[in-house]
Parts: C-alpha cells; sequence; structure tokens
C-alpha cells in the first residue's frame, strides 16, 4: 500500500498536480482540441473543447481505468470546470 502511495505521489508531483496550480494545455496538436469532461473519463459528456495554450487552474486529480484525470476550470472563466487527460497538461 504504502508503494502505491508514494508512487501516486510521485505521479502528482511530475505531472504538477497540484492543487490551485496553474497549467496549460499542451500537446494536442494544431488541428486537435482537448475535450474538456464532465466527469473523470472518456465515458463522460464532453463540455467544450481546448487548443493548445489554454490556460487552466488545477482543482485536484484522481485515477480512473489506469489514467490520469484533473479536475479543472478555465483561469478566464472559472465557472467552467470540468476533467481533462493529465497527460495533456503543463504547469504555467
Amino acid at each position: 500500500m504504502r508503494t502505491h502511495l508514494a508512487a501516486f505521489l510521485a505521479l502528482m508531483i511530475a505531472t504538477g498536480c497540484a492543487v490551485g496550480s496553474g497549467a496549460v494545455v499542451q500537446g494536442v496538436g494544431t488541428d486537435d482540441l482537448l475535450k474538456l469532461r464532465e466527469g473523470p473519463g472518456l465515458n463522460h459528456k464532453i463540455i467544450i473543447g481546448l487548443p493548445d495554450g489554454t490556460r487552466l487552474t488545477r482543482q485536484n486529480c484522481v485515477t480512473t481505468n489506469g489514467k490520469v484525470w484533473c479536475k479543472v476550470s478555465l483561469a478566464d472563466k472559472p465557472g467552467v470546470s470540468g476533467y481533462v487527460s493529465a497527460e495533456y497538461l503543463a504547469p504555467r
């Protein structure tokens, strides 16, 4: 159990998954959008698509089916929030 907790904490640090930290969408590509979803997983409804460079505020991260999802809100519109894959977030 301790090993899992240590691995999870290391992943959170490596991906910048600190509550209230700033993040930016990175790695989606010029012809695609990162989907902001209602919940943590591909089975949740898409709220909006976010292009590379979108500034976000990270709230918390969870692991669902082996993938890390972070609850975020738009930095410029905090009322718009949902979950995105941590794979496409970079610290800002």
